[in-house]
């Protein structure tokens, strides 16, 4: 009985032990399958292009700062006793007003600023409460609409690709045939989209210089091109890279990456947050029938007087 079992056994043992050549060459074969399965995964549209319809948003803080930074006690700093204290206009704030640390998207870790740009920069996180446009609710441009702490829906068509941005009310129609150069800077540029492959590739002119790229102050000039790309990955997952050209600020372009993931509440809606009159006391409040601007005129017609 020994003897036959064994006997029985042995082609199974050989066929297991020994690597045939049929295996072994359907090894790339299966490696090949996987990447096109995963790549198939992805919801397509009726073009068989990725469907990047829905409502997305960055988990992360790129938006305080696109360099890795610690943490610190506020966005704008002065001199303490000891130490750098919060700014008096942002001190009764405590933790609420203070700034995480950030673990940096930009490649390379560092932005390539020109000395003299850097020095810019550096001014304007000393004056961040003056500066930042996102304090006085402006459109925040591209890319920085993407990565707020807020999130974004895109309309995808083939005939169509425009988002819509829940900071302030923005949004962008990206062209699907190039426009040429834009007439005019505006706050979200100019943008003009097509596929490589299955990579959405938005290139973007016409950017207002008065945006900036986060809290930091790290900024840019009107020549400023960005082109981003779309990359889905899976069904909730897209990721972004934006690769910033600014001859007059930077001494060579650099690239941004981050995923940009899919809200899948159920129900979930693109909010408004339509912050302009959230504002009006700061940017207007001085104006009010009786307020300091008021004051001041009439301090000055007496003296004229």
């Amino acid at each position: 009985m020994k003897i036959q079992w064994l006997l029985l056994a042995m082609p199974v043992l050989l066929a297991g032990c020994s690597p045939s050549e049929t295996t072994t060459e359907s090894q790339p074969a299966q490696v090949a399958q996987a990447a096109e399965s995963a790549s198939n995964d992805i919801p397509r549209g009726p073009n068989g292009k990725p469907d990047l319809n829905g409502i997305w948003q960055a988990m992360m803080n790129a938006n305080d700062n696109l360099e890795p930074a610690p943490p610190k006690a506020a966005y704008q700093l002065v001199p303490g006793d000891f130490v750098p204290v919060p700014h008096p206009d942002i001190v009764a704030m405590g933790a609420v007003g203070a700034v995480p640390a950030s673990f940096g998207v930009v490649e390379g870790g560092t932005i390539p600023y020109k000395p003299e740009a850097l020095a810019r920069r550096d001014e304007n996180a000393a004056n961040w409460l003056e500066r930042d446009p996102e304090i006085k609710c402006y459109m925040p441009g591209v890319p920085r609409a993407n990565y707020m702490p807020h999130p974004f829906q895109i309309f995808q068509s083939e005939s169509a690709f425009f988002i819509a941005y829940s900071f302030a009310g923005a949004v962008r129609n990206v062209f699907l045939e190039d426009p040429g150069p834009a007439p005019l800077d505006s706050w979200m540029g100019q943008s003009h989209g097509y596929w490589d492959g299955d990579v959405w590739v938005v290139e973007v002119t016409g950017l207002d210089d008065r945006t900036w790229f986060d809290r930091a102050g790290n900024y840019h000039s009107y020549e400023l091109k960005v082109t981003e790309r779309y990359e889905m990955i899976d069904d909730n997952v897209i990721m972004y890279s934006a690769t910033m050209e600014d001859p007059q600020v930077f001494e060579r372009p650099w690239t941004i990456n981050l995923p940009l993931y899919r809200r899948l509440e159920e129900g979930f809606e693109l909010p408004q947050f339509k912050c302009v009159e959230f504002v009006e006391e700061l940017m207007y409040g001085e104006y009010r029938k009786g307020g300091e601007f008021e004051q001041r005129l009439r301090e000055e017609m007496q003296e004229d007087q």
